[in-house]
């Protein structure tokens, strides 16, 4: 008999997504999906050979998910739903239920389980927070200067803490443990993405932080190589920071989407988040408020060199791809570019106006303040 895989969050877009997917995966005879409601758009059917697959109704707040695991003999468990959102409209502390008792209530479950050889838990890179004193990158190793002090963040921290000691208690069970950057694609259904689907982007006055970016492509196929044995001479047990190469800033961003920014003080961008989150255009949250003030960069060596992936998606392109997705913005693009491109060829290697040099330079501001 091949692999049963338990995949939890099968209603989110990237939960059916990774489920379609596994399915078609050598060796795996069953794929047992789990959520409150079933997916919006219906699991499509695999072309091909492909796994068995069955949907359980259930809430990992309750103890039925122990019944589901043992009936179906489930030896490895994927749990995608450690969500910044609520399936619905639910509210944030639901949410915080869900993301904390659920994981709790699958552990023990888990526990439970004498035939269970792996485990999958998806993070996020929100675990190593966003603070004005931050080291330049995050390694896996790296302890935040300030912890997540609430939102998914503190969930996500959370959950991993409880991750740890089940694996110390199963040792017997391959944990692993994804730190995603920031999820983007043609979907695009996270809060930073309805952040940036705003007509007009509110930043930070002053600051211009570094963003990283993961494509869903790059998501799905990370989480599929985890759920099963690893290529050998790389082994993917253990924590893996997961982000495409390379940085953007929330200008470039900004730019490439063709949306104006209000640059505001501090005080009155959070009254304006708040505004955001109570007309729901957006989830724009206090923690999301601190990545767009401070930025987050991880360093990603342990999963190219040890997990053996190497992204398809740089963080340039995966945001593209986002990018190209989305309505035009106000300011088009192109012309953006081509007035960013005239200024920087107006300004000399010293960030000075290079057009009279007879005359004494003048210090320019900065075009990204940080």
């Amino acid at each position: 008999m091949g692999k049963v895989v338990l995949v939890t969050g099968v209603a989110r877009h990237l939960g059916a997504r990774f489920v379609a997917d596994i399915r078609r995966r050598p060796g795996i005879d069953l794929v047992v999906g789990v959520d409150v409601q079933p997916p919006r758009d219906p699991v499509a059917e695999p072309e091909g050979p492909a796994a068995g697959y069955r949907f359980e109704k259930l809430d990992l707040r309750r103890p039925a998910v122990a019944r589901v695991i043992a009936e179906h003999q489930v030896d490895t468990v994927v749990h995608l739903n450690v969500s910044a959102t609520g399936v619905g409209p639910a509210g944030r502390s639901a949410v915080k239920e869900s993301n904390v008792i659920g994981t709790m209530q699958l552990l023990g479950a888990c526990q439970k389980a004498p035939g269970l050889r792996r485990l999958v838990v998806k993070s996020t890179t929100g675990v190593y927070g966003s603070a004005p004193r931050d080291p330049a990158v995050f390694g896996e190793r790296m302890q935040p200067k300030n912890l997540p002090s609430g939102g998914f963040a503190k969930d996500a921290a959370e959950v991993e803490g409880y991750v740890r000691g089940f694996a110390r208690r199963r040792p017997d069970v391959a944990v692993t443990v994804l730190r995603f950057a920031n999820i983007v694609g043609p979907v695009g259904d996270t809060p930073l993405c309805e952040y940036f689907t705003l007509p007009v982007l509110p930043t930070v006055l002053g600051h211009d932080p570094r963003l990283q970016f993961v494509h869903e492509d790059d998501v799905i196929e990370v989480l599929c190589r985890s759920a099963v044995e690893p290529v050998p001479g790389t082994s993917n047990a253990g924590t893996f920071n997961v982000a495409g190469e390379g940085v953007l800033l929330l200008s470039q961003c900004a730019r490439r989407l063709g949306r104006p920014t209000v640059p505001m003080l501090q005080p009155v961008i959070g009254w304006v988040a708040g505004l955001v989150r109570q007309t729901r255009l957006a989830d724009f949250s206090p923690e999301q408020l601190r990545l767009l003030t401070h930025g987050r960069v991880v360093d990603t060596t342990r999963l190219r060199e040890t997990f053996g992936y190497q992204p398809g998606f740089t963080t340039a392109e995966a945001f593209g791809d986002f990018a190209a997705a989305q309505s035009a913005g106000l300011l088009p693009p192109e012309r953006l570019t081509a007035v960013t491109d005239r200024l920087a060829g107006l300004l000399g290697p010293e960030g000075t106006t290079a057009r009279h040099p007879a005359h004494p330079t003048h210090p320019t501001q900065e075009l990204n303040p940080r």
